[in-house]
């Protein structure tokens, strides 16, 4: 537990250094939001509509430190202000539309390739220079050489274009009314299925060399000798002994993974127009929307955070050493 309360303080602080900078590098940028959403109007907003809008993105007069804690206090309510693009809008308002979307899309499609690949490392590794330790890692390897994009557009033109197989974009027909029923679920997987092939396809061949290299370190410790010297099942030492043990550098970069999900696919989302929060993210950057920028980069941070933490909670109980 010592363990467990140390980590937890260390990233409450990271989150509180999280904020703080989330608050600091915007108002470090030139202009403020305010201005930038009247001159979108161009003229249409009377001057004396500044300073109520400046009021409402938290740029309240008074000391910094003043709009600090305000704006702090916000943010521990969940008001992450008013976005300038989707005005009037909140931007957990906004923000809510687009991350049950990347949720879905991303959570899924990094654990079906991190948990593919890391079982044919683990295979690959226990038949070292068999047939499938001996083709599929340079496939994959050369597969995920080319650029992510590339492999999206490639997909998209070849099942959805050509073949007529899957949608081109969107994450549902428009036609369909969002509701939990068979028809909405169905064509919301049909729209989904390529921009995951996309992602499976490029980080597959990395999950699968990572866990294979793991593997063959793993399977020259004495530990891994003296269970084979004991008799036991070669497939409880694989699975017991070899794997559960070179799968901890692996559980590290899947945290990271999953973490860097809620940001989005940002090329997954563009190629396919699917609205998660990468798209929003590039439209908060084309319209100049501050608010909705640092809602979105406080959202992907805290996400990392809660992410790295609850793999730390694994390795301890993956590995006795750590709870020392």
């Amino acid at each position: 537990m010592n363990v467990v309360a140390r980590r937890l303080v260390f990233y409450l602080v990271s989150a509180w250094a999280s904020i703080t900078l989330n608050f600091a590098i915007p108002r470090l940028m030139p202009g403020d939001p305010a201005a930038a959403l009247v001159a979108r109007f161009k003229g249409q907003l009377a001057p004396e509509s500044l300073r109520a809008l400046r009021h409402a993105f938290g740029l309240i007069p008074g000391s910094t430190f003043k709009q600090y804690f305000t704006y702090l206090s916000h943010v521990l309510r969940g008001d992450l202000g008013i976005s300038i693009a989707y005005f009037p809008a909140h931007v957990d308002e906004v923000i809510g539309t687009g991350l049950g979307w990347s949720l879905g899309l991303g959570v899924v499609a990094v654990t079906i390739s991190f948990t593919l690949g890391t079982l044919l490392g683990v295979v690959a590794a226990w038949r070292r220079g068999g047939r499938l330790d001996s083709w599929l890692p340079p496939a994959l390897s050369f597969l995920g050489a080319f650029p992510y994009f590339w492999l999206a557009m490639l997909v998209l033109y070849l099942f959805g274009f050509t073949l007529h197989w899957l949608p081109l974009q969107h994450a549902h027909d428009p036609d369909i009314v969002e509701a939990a029923t068979f028809e909405f679920v169905v064509d919301v997987v049909r729209h989904a299925l390529l921009p995951a092939t996309a992602v499976v396809l490029a980080t597959l061949g990395g999950w699968m060399l990572s866990m294979r290299g793991a593997m063959l370190t793993t399977l020259g410790t004495d530990a891994i000798k003296l269970a084979t010297a004991k008799g036991l099942q070669p497939a409880r030492i694989m699975w017991a002994y070899a794997a559960r043990n070179a799968l901890l550098p692996s559980v590290t970069s899947f945290g990271m993974a999953l973490g860097f999900v809620v940001g989005g696919s940002l090329l997954t989302e563009i190629v396919f127009s699917y609205p998660g929060l990468g798209y929003l993210l590039v439209q908060a950057v084309r319209n100049q929307d501050y608010p909705l920028m640092q809602g979105l980069f406080l959202i992907i941070t805290l996400s990392v955070l809660a992410a790295n933490f609850l793999v730390d909670l694994l390795y301890v109980w993956l590995d006795p050493r750590a709870r020392s």
